[in-house]
């Protein structure tokens, strides 16, 4: 069964790793999808869907936003599904240390980035009188984690923006709902050094980094049409570690 047959998705930094795996199972459920990311997807050298597209866009720049979710709509006629997922980690340093830029960059990308998107795609959802948000936080964002305050603050915000948000939509047919990952095995590992993920693998309970097919797999069921009474909720995948 194809569960999403004929409905329009967007995933926002989708041209590599979990963005790219949640649009991939989007696409195989019957979604038409917008690959969205920053870097042009075809850099990758990634296969989109034959009715797949990509679209180049900045989500820490609401202009880029607006002009991406236009093109967007324009051709897909329509916007059933967004998938904030665009997010990038910053260093890892202690806050005495850690460079000012690199916070703005963090909360630009991370907070203000689902805000934009949402701010411009939230408008066609509640004219159609349905959608679905889902924005992937992080189960950092709930328990924080030493080195990564700025990416624990961001997910932390994001979580507060996904209830929020989620209670002004409540009569609109617009559900919104979070997840919150533990550490997955990504391009993000990249930005962190061998002892910050040795030391967030040993947090998790069953001993062994989250797949990108984990969460794709829980993102189609959220956005489904078996997931249509929860809104406002942070699903976790964190292998036992959550504890509320």
């Amino acid at each position: 069964m194809r569960l999403l047959e004929g409905k329009a998705a967007i995933v926002t930094g989708a041209a590599r790793g979990i963005g790219k795996g949640i649009a991939d199972r989007l696409s195989r459920e019957g979604c038409r999808v917008a690959y969205w990311d920053r870097i042009a997807p075809d850099t990758y050298g990634i296969e989109l869907p034959a009715d797949g597209i990509c679209v180049q866009v900045d989500v820490a720049d609401f202009a880029s936003v607006g002009r991406a979710a236009e093109t967007t709509f324009q051709t897909l006629g329509k916007i059933d599904i967004l998938i904030n997922n665009a997010g990038i980690n910053g260093p890892v340093a202690p806050v005495w240390d850690y460079p000012i830029d690199a916070w703005n960059k963090v909360i630009d990308v991370d907070l203000n980035g689902v805000f934009y998107c949402c701010r411009a795609i939230v408008p066609h959802m509640r004219a159609q009188r349905s959608g679905r948000i889902v924005n992937v936080a992080s189960i950092t964002g709930k328990e924080g984690m030493p080195g990564i305050s700025g990416y624990a603050a961001a997910k932390a915000g994001v979580i507060g923006f996904t209830k929020s948000i989620a209670r002004e939509l409540c009569e609109s047919g617009v559900l919104v709902n979070a997840v919150t990952p533990a550490i997955t095995e990504t391009d993000l590992f990249k930005e962190m050094t061998p002892q910050h993920i040795e030391a967030a693998r040993q947090r998790i309970p069953m001993g062994r980094f989250l797949t990108i097919g984990e969460i794709s797999a829980m993102v189609a069921w959220i956005v489904g049409p078996e997931c249509s009474f929860t809104t406002g909720f942070a699903f976790d995948l964190s292998g036992g570690r959550a504890t509320y």
